[in-house]
């Protein structure tokens, strides 16, 4: 194994406002003690609660993202990639807090949450009230996702949720969410 220069690593998260990076594999235990290593720091920071309360359950949500999309790849046999892997990223910037996380997805599987994230960027607080609301309050199937979490997290943001996507191959992509508290 190549050895790696762990000091311009830090150096890196330093200068990139990082203070708490995870990348591996997301297990609910892993999600676990993650939460309540962030929150420890949170509270150390000594932040207002209801900014830090944001910050934690953007985190919790997208760690939960991430997990949620592995087993649902596992329970239907595809193996192809090493879905549970990804990444969460909690950083400071100004006095602002970024949460962003990364995972591999099938392409044929991303198109509803890029629909959604983009029809959140247009709606103001009020009307993401209305439509958590309004989702909250729908009879769904067992398994369905009516975007809870996404509608959360673009209630919770300052500014409207970025997404990226950077193709792997012609099945799957790497995408990428950013929350800014």
């Amino acid at each position: 194994m190549k050895v790696i220069n762990l000091y311009e690593l830090k150096e890196t998260f330093n200068n990139e406002g990082i203070l708490i990076c995870f990348a591996g594999p997301f297990s609910h235990s892993i999600i676990e003690e993650l939460g309540n290593a962030v929150k420890r720091y949170l509270e150390a920071e000594q932040m207002a609660k209801d900014i830090m309360m944001d910050v934690f359950s953007t985190f919790i949500e997208q760690t939960q993202n991430v997990r949620n999309y592995a087993r649902q790849k596992v329970d239907e046999g595809n193996r192809d990639c090493d879905f549970s892997s990804g990444i969460v990223v909690i950083g400071k910037n100004g006095t602002s807090y970024e949460v962003s996380s990364g995972n591999i997805v099938g392409k044929e599987d991303i198109r509803e949450a890029l629909d959604t994230l983009d029809m959140l960027e247009k709606l103001d607080k009020k009307e993401l009230k209305t439509l958590y609301k309004q989702n909250l309050r729908k009879t769904l199937p067992p398994g369905a996702n009516p975007g809870l979490g996404l509608i959360d997290m673009a209630r919770k943001a300052s500014q409207p949720l970025v997404y990226s996507l950077k193709d792997i191959d012609d099945r799957y992509c790497f995408f990428s969410l950013k929350a800014i508290i």
